[in-house]
């Protein structure tokens, strides 16, 4: 298959300038990216088995979100709807300690991946994984980092205690075994059961294996509001302990009482990185968090996840300290509200507020937050709205900020329709290029950003750059139109303003129309040299 895409404005993902141009598709690979001459040629070109008119368009490198979810559901959706029609060619998954694979003992995927996947859910090991993705074929490309909380799941289990010895070195057994399948790298979720539980020594050591193998790390911090400082002071004595390249995942300063430590975040971060190590970081555009409800509950009452939740919520006088501690926080129930629920009885309450609910209902936050959870056999998502707008542009303003949407793929139809998800899900990529072109970042560095610095930072080989021989990931798309119209009440809504994502030389959505070529694949580390990226 040949493809010339022709008359629109290259932006190439260097950084470079812009200029009016075509680019030729051979395959899977770029062919040419050539200037196009003042009155070019008129006519239908001849040899090429489809044209695309550009004109009026930027053409880019397709955008790589560096911060993801998607695992589980590139099996379900595999065209993968919210994602490509914001221009996605690539997610970075397996995010905050959680991956679809290992998955041994006492390990289960998150609540909503392990419903819906239902009988799909086959494989343990990530060689297992691989299989079963490649046979959905996916419309984009993946790479898949192995979660520390499944890694200590599937040999510790849920238990609130550190690791022993014979513990540690399992799962650094289970780490090797999965990086030579294909995995990337490390992340940690340090605020997430089990993972909570793990001592700084435990994951260095981790840590350690995956750095002898090439392999990078990504972290939810232990803290992301009253204990900031120190998590990051974790991240950097992690990353002077053992080389790895870091990436501090999702940036911000939770909590009102926490805004004012915002220069001294960035300071601290940029600190390291003038004294050469390799730290980074991603964010999403959105000034609310999206996580499980659950995590408001008290250490004590979290401890095992879901299943051991829901059975401390059968106990009554267990469950009535769990009201009683909810009720004695000191939250504003008007910042939490609720996402994707399970039970029909708590739909309504999608897209409200904990303030907004007992407004009409006299029950204590407690009794409401523990009945609704009750119902949802604890699986119910909600949104945490604790950021800062000036935090957030004072965040995107660093240039070594990169777009991570912490969303999983979605569609509003079939088994993923049922879910209300963050908008972020379907907005992130025009969101964060809205913002960061409001704060005088010019176009050709913004969509570097979103493009060949995301692949410089995680080593990605031929990709996120427009260059011959390179694989032919790419967007066509309105920079005028470019914009979000999922919203927290109706977040089902695609972006606007793309006309054509290319993954591999395939056209998965063009013009609004989902195509099913699809030819994404699951990347493999290269040989591509770490480099700080700027």
């Amino acid at each position: 298959m040949k493809t010339l895409i022709q008359n629109g404005l290259i932006v190439d993902g260097t950084g470079a300038p812009a200029f009016s141009g075509d680019v030729v598709v051979e395959g899977a690979c770029v062919a040419a990216v050539v200037p196009r001459a003042p009155g070019g040629a008129d006519g239908a070109p001849q040899g090429f088995d489809r044209v695309v008119d550009a004109t009026g368009c930027l053409v880019t490198p397709g955008f790589i979100d560096a911060h993801a979810h998607s695992d589980a559901y590139l099996v379900i959706e595999p065209d993968a709807p919210s994602k490509v029609s914001q221009g996605v060619t690539t997610e970075i998954n397996g995010q905050c300690g959680g991956s679809v694979a290992p998955r041994y003992g006492e390990a289960r995927l998150s609540s909503d991946w392990a419903a819906i996947l239902g009988e799909r859910l086959t494989w343990r090991s990530l060689a297992e994984y691989r299989a079963v993705l490649e046979a959905a074929r996916p419309a984009l490309n993946t790479i898949q980092f192995i979660g520390h909380n499944t890694l200590r799941s599937s040999v510790v289990g849920y238990a609130g205690r550190a690791a022993t010895a014979d513990e540690l070195a399992q799962m650094a057994r289970l780490l090797e075994e999965s990086l030579d399948a294909g995995g990337w790298g490390l992340t940690t979720g340090l605020i997430y059961q089990p993972g909570k539980y793990a001592t700084p020594e435990e994951v260095v050591q981790l840590a350690k294996v995956a750095a002898q193998k090439g392999g990078y790390y990504a972290t939810h911090m232990r803290s992301e509001g009253d204990r900031i400082l120190e998590a990051i002071d974790e991240v950097i004595d992690l990353v002077k302990a053992t080389g790895i390249r870091a990436e501090i995942s999702h940036l911000k300063t939770s909590g009102k009482r926490n805004w004012g430590k915002i220069d001294a975040v960035l300071e601290k971060i940029e600190g390291a990185r003038e004294a050469g190590l390799l730290l980074g970081s991603d964010r999403y555009p959105f000034c609310a968090a999206g996580t499980d409800l659950d995590v408001v509950f008290p250490d004590w009452a979290g401890e095992g996840a879901a299943r051991a939740e829901c059975a401390r919520l059968a106990d009554p006088a267990t469950r009535q300290r769990i009201v009683d501690e909810i009720n004695a926080m000191d939250r504003d129930w008007s910042t939490v509200m609720i996402g994707g629920t399970w039970h029909a009885d708590n739909k309504p309450y999608c897209g409200q507020t904990i303030a907004e609910i007992l407004s009409r209902n006299l029950s204590s936050p407690g009794e409401l937050i523990c009945s609704i959870l009750e119902k949802d056999g604890c699986k119910t998502g909600a949104f945490f709205f604790g950021m800062s707008e000036a935090n957030l542009d004072k965040i995107l303003a660093c240039p070594w900020i990169l777009p991570g949407s912490d969303a999983s793929l979605r569609a509003p139809w079939g088994p993923l329709g049922a879910d209300h998800p963050h908008p972020r899900a379907y907005a992130t990529m025009p969101e964060f290029y809205r913002r960061v072109r409001a704060l005088g970042v010019t176009r050709e560095a913004a969509v570097r950003r979103m493009t060949g610095a995301v692949a410089e930072r995680f080593g990605i080989a031929r990709r996120g750059v427009l260059a011959r021989g390179n694989f032919a990931d790419l967007v066509v798309w309105r920079e005028d139109a470019f914009r979000s119209t999922a919203t927290y009440l109706e977040p089902h809504q695609f972006a606007s303003g793309v006309q054509l994502t290319m993954v591999n030389g395939a056209i998965p959505y063009r013009d609004g129309v989902f195509t099913g070529e699809r030819a994404g694949r699951l990347l493999e580390r290269g040989t591509l040299a770490i480099v700080r990226a700027k």
